[in-house]
């Protein structure tokens, strides 16, 4: 479910005649924006300027155009609105193209699709960058192509987990998961974060074998895995709460964005034991673990 960042949509920006609260509005306007034999198409509100005064973003029937379209999102719209002014507006009066009008809509604007595609584009290269990197970083720290390609197999799936999730639960949870350049941001720190916790776990691994070159590559292995594990799990936790306290008190418009981060934290945590490691130590070869 793409965002306006990235499939496109409309911008409204309306003044009321007191301070009003961004979730209402947008629990009223989801209600309103509703396609035919679809879900409800929530909008993002946020405050701009003063507390009377927001900005409305909807992909409401982005792919339409005509006159009756219009009227009928500005029919959505007022439908919306209306109901959070003090003193009853007409609706000819919130429509009007007067500069000098207190109240109403002040001004409207179309995301095209072409800057649309650049803003996805530029979203795929910066997630292909971050895992080129990554491989690369772990390459010349470790020494071993076997460890970059664990550690970039481990955000693989992290990254790849976090979207199926949003994909699956969309239209079954009561908060937005739409795929948006706060979601890119999500992605980018859940990489960063499993990405410090599988070079912990392989900077272990390697004490390991520095300390006991003559012990076991496998036991090794597992004792440098059992001794960050309490490090890890302490982690992730203290991390994870703070997340799922912002995710219930931090407001709706960021209830997506934390949503991603805390399933990034606890597939993160994970991923460096059992995906990053194993496949490390498979793909060695016997000649460097000794068994030969």
């Amino acid at each position: 479910n793409y965002g306006v960042d990235f499939s496109g949509g409309r911008t409204y920006q309306v003044r009321f005649d007191q301070p009003v609260n961004t979730t209402d509005i947008t629990e009223s306007l989801s209600a309103a924006f509703v396609v035919e034999d679809g879900p409800a198409v929530r909008p993002e509100v946020k405050t701009f300027g003063g507390s009377n005064q927001v900005r409305i973003t909807t992909k409401y029937r982005v792919d339409d155009k005509g006159i009756e379209v219009d009227e009928d999102i500005q029919n959505k719209l007022w439908a919306g609105v209306q109901g959070y002014f003090a003193d009853p507006v007409e609706r000819d009066a919130f429509f009007n193209d007067d500069d000098n009008k207190a109240y109403g809509l002040m001004s409207s604007s179309q995301v095209g699709p072409t800057i649309a595609d650049d803003i996805r584009t530029s979203a795929i290269w910066s997630i292909l960058f971050s895992l080129v990197v990554i491989f690369l970083y772990i390459l010349i720290r470790f020494r071993k192509w076997q460890f970059s390609l664990g550690a970039v197999v481990a955000v693989f799936h992290d990254v790849l987990l976090v979207l199926s999730l949003f994909s699956l639960l969309y239209g079954f949870v009561p908060f937005s998961l739409e795929i948006d350049q706060a979601f890119i941001a999500a992605l980018l720190t859940v990489i960063g974060y499993s990405l410090n916790d599988t070079v912990v776990v392989f900077d272990r691994i390697r004490e390991y074998l520095t300390i006991h070159p003559k012990r076991n590559f496998d036991e090794n292995v597992t004792s440098a895995l059992n001794s960050t594990l309490s490090r890890t799990v302490n982690t992730s936790l203290t991390t994870l709460f703070v997340l799922l306290v912002i995710f219930f008190f931090g407001g709706e418009t960021i209830r997506g964005f934390m949503f991603a981060l805390s399933v990034g934290v606890i597939v993160g945590t994970y991923s460096s034991v059992c995906i990053a490691t194993p496949v490390m130590v498979d793909t060695l070869s016997r000649k460097f673990k000794g068994q030969e």
